[in-house]
């Protein structure tokens, strides 16, 4: 039991820095977006550059961020029935619905690879003038984010099965 503690541990620390990368996205996103305001309004310049950046950056931000929310017990739940549930209702519920997030994610993440792998071998770049280069890097975001989904899954299953206790008691 001891090793499955350490196992979801492991995960769990995982998912928490990639959560707290995209919190840091968030900040350098608002800093972009109110350093592009003001410079477009106040001494009219504009960069195509920038304005694809801050398009980039919502891919971590969302990616990162949906495995922090299972990790925070912050996802979407009918809780007007859940919070009726007996406790071991409840734990067969968050087992089969990690489950269900470790086959979704391994699977979504797995329908992306080619994809990246195109993109990589291309060497795709923005198609337009002044645009970012690199976007092979942004795609590589997606079957991360959805590996790293399919493991907080993992972890929010084996938690629940086992009964462990929550993260920080």
């Amino acid at each position: 039991m001891r090793a499955v503690e350490n196992f979801v541990k492991g995960i769990e620390a995982l998912v928490r820095l990639f959560g707290r990368i995209a919190a840091w996205t968030c900040v350098l996103l608002v800093a972009l977006v109110s350093g592009d305001v003001i410079l477009r309004y106040l001494f009219n310049f504009g960069a195509l550059w920038l304005q694809e950046l801050q398009w980039h950056l919502i891919s971590p931000i969302a990616l990162f961020g949906m495995a922090y929310l299972l990790l925070n017990d912050e996802q979407v739940r009918v809780d007007v029935f859940y919070e009726h549930f007996p406790v071991l209702v409840k734990r067969t519920i968050e087992v089969f619905g990690g489950l269900a997030l470790l086959i979704m994610g391994a699977y979504i993440a797995w329908l992306t690879l080619p994809w990246v792998a195109q993109s990589f071998g291309r060497g795709e770049g923005s198609p337009n003038p002044g645009g970012l280069p690199y976007r092979w890097v942004l795609k590589a975001i997606l079957p991360f984010g959805f590996t790293l989904l399919a493991l907080q899954g993992l972890a929010h299953a084996l938690r629940n099965a086992f009964a462990l206790p929550a993260q920080g008691d």
